[in-house]
């Protein structure tokens, strides 16, 4: 699958203004959903982490070797700055590194291509991040279409999968991730919005 080239959507502060958690929140509502099926590594994470810790979300990621891309896309998309913002409740589905080189040689870009067209990486992180009253945690996760940041809409399956609008899908792999601004969710699939 190749990317193409989307239009600019601005900062991501723009997006954050033009949506509102009331609409996010609808979305959910309407198509009410299980929680996904916790695997073995996901169960004592959930328990262990629905405790708001001392970090925010950026925190979280820069602190596991696991995100060095994410962070590295974050940094490059120059988003760390709003992404840590103490007042946000945001719920961010983070892919690994393993992820991130899935899509690189799915899509046949290089990293410095996809870190370089700003717009695109602003679109596919948004497309990543819920922004709401309150952050989503796995036992508030229904079945639905959630619409994200990026004002595109991503499918929570029956199953407890993502679904993008390309029909990719995503496992999660570990949930509830708790920071001061939100919560992380790790995910095994860069989601690529069309």
């Amino acid at each position: 699958m190749k990317l193409t080239k989307v239009a600019t959507i601005g900062t991501l502060a723009i997006s954050l203004a033009g949506l509102t958690a009331c609409n996010n929140m609808m979305a959910a509502e309407e198509a009410p959903m299980s929680q996904p099926a916790p695997t073995a590594q996901s169960q004592p994470a959930a328990q262990a982490n629905m405790t708001k810790s001392n970090v925010n979300v950026v925190q979280i990621t820069q602190s596991n070797p696991d995100f060095s891309l994410l962070v590295e896309a974050v940094q490059a998309a120059n988003l760390a700055g709003i992404l840590s913002e103490p007042s946000a409740n945001y719920t961010i589905f983070a892919p690994t590194n393993e992820a991130f080189a899935k899509v690189l040689q799915d899509t046949g870009m290089t990293k410095e291509q996809l870190f370089a067209d700003k717009a695109l990486l602003t679109k596919i992180l948004g497309y990543h991040v819920i922004n709401a009253n309150m952050p989503v945690y796995a036992k508030d996760v229904k079945p639905g279409n959630v619409v994200m940041l990026s004002t595109d809409t991503l499918v929570v399956t029956p199953q407890g999968t993502l679904m993008d609008e390309n029909g990719r899908t995503a496992n999660i792999l570990q949930t509830d991730l708790a920071a001061t601004n939100g919560v992380v969710h790790v995910i095994d699939t860069v989601l690529l919005p069309k």
